[in-house]
């Protein structure tokens, strides 16, 4: 698998003009290489040319790594410094005289990069979005089948986190049943935000003390982890009888959530599926409550390429993976958002989970 990658991104980089890749240790080394090395402030560094692919390693974390890849290290010690290892892999990947169209990883750390540049002087310099990024962006079948069963899994965590609401349980209470759940079917746990009545109106409201109240809107926004993959969803409820304009907004949001479905395809602009869904929330006169994008692209990281907002030119293409999420946000009295995960498959967007976006309501 690995090697595919590999040479899917040396088929990249001859179709963008690009000499060299530059990954830090990151998810995008994780995706192109399954290696996760050590990572301190010693620099680590994996650099692909056309013929040429090396790591930059320090010596005391190279026997730990040497299992996990074929691919040549340059290994440097404390003593001696990265600098002369790093000129050596330049130079066997072509780049001597440093006059070279470089891709380097836009999350790694800023010293690295800084590192690689000061060996490149001259280099034309851009960041992964047209080559490591955009490869990522392809989910292939074993991707998919992942995202699938952790999309699956997480149903059942929803269905745990409201099943747990009850007259004075806490938001962390009803988060730790979530957390239990995940723990029971060999998940972890990627982020839990459980949000009873006014906190539902703060988008990323952090799980707290708050108590459950009669006749509440509640909030759920989960995501676990499984074999390398995570999940994200929401979904909302009752406790009681419903608020008022709960019916109403849960509505328009779904209106919203379908409207974007539907345009949702390849070779679309992904600013055109977030038009879909806020034209359905500016048309019912909740414009001005829709706080943020409409979507952000899933895989090895929860929050990656492509990102689904009002401004983005990118179009979309077989095999993207990412959420559709609108929201509206009433201060002071509710929040409501539907987080559906979709792939990108034929001419469509297929939603992952298998849950459905009906309110929960639970009797008080």
């Amino acid at each position: 698998m690995y090697e595919e990658r590999m040479a899917l991104l040396r088929k990249r980089m001859a179709e963008t003009g690009t000499d060299l890749v530059i990954v830090g240790p990151s998810s995008h080394l994780v995706w192109l290489t399954g290696m996760s090395p050590h990572g301190d402030e010693r620099p680590v560094l994996l650099i692909v040319a056309q013929k040429h692919a090396g790591f930059l390693m320090p010596a005391l974390n190279a026997d730990s790594q040497r299992p996990f890849t074929k691919l040549p290290f340059y290994p440097w010690t404390d003593a001696a410094g990265p600098n002369e290892a790093l000129a050596q892999l330049l130079g066997d990947c072509g780049a001597k005289d440093g006059s070279v169209s470089v891709a380097l990883d836009e999350t790694m750390r800023a010293d690295f990069a800084l590192l690689a540049l000061d060996a490149l002087p001259g280099a034309k310099r851009s960041f992964l979005n047209d080559t490591v990024s955009f490869l990522r962006g392809k989910k292939d079948e074993a991707e998919y089948a992942l995202l699938k069963m952790n999309a699956v899994l997480n149903d059942g965590a929803m269905k745990a986190g409201f099943a747990a609401l009850k007259e004075g349980v806490t938001e962390l209470e009803v988060g730790q049943a979530i957390r239990d759940f995940y723990a029971a079917n060999g998940a972890e746990a990627q982020f839990v935000s459980v949000c009873f009545g006014e906190n539902g109106a703060f988008p990323h409201h952090h799980t707290g003390s708050r108590k459950l109240k009669a006749n509440e809107a509640v909030l759920i926004d989960i995501g676990g982890r499984k074999d390398g993959y995570p999940s994200d969803m929401t979904r909302v409820g009752v406790f009681g009888d419903k608020p008022e304009g709960f019916d109403e907004v849960h509505g328009v949001l779904e209106r919203a959530v379908q409207a974007a479905i539907a345009v949702a395809k390849p070779g679309i602009a992904a600013k055109e599926v977030d038009k879909a869904a806020r034209d359905v929330i500016t048309a019912a006169g909740y414009g001005e409550y829709f706080l943020h994008r409409t979507g952000h692209g899933l895989g090895i990281d929860i929050h990656e390429p492509p990102y689904i907002t009002g401004t983005s030119e990118t179009i979309l293409q077989e095999g993207n993976v990412f959420s559709i999420e609108p929201g509206i946000y009433l201060q002071g009295r509710f929040g409501l958002r539907l987080e559906e995960i979709v792939i990108l498959r034929g001419n469509r967007a297929e939603v992952l989970s298998e849950l459905p976006r009906e309110a929960f309501v639970v009797e008080a």
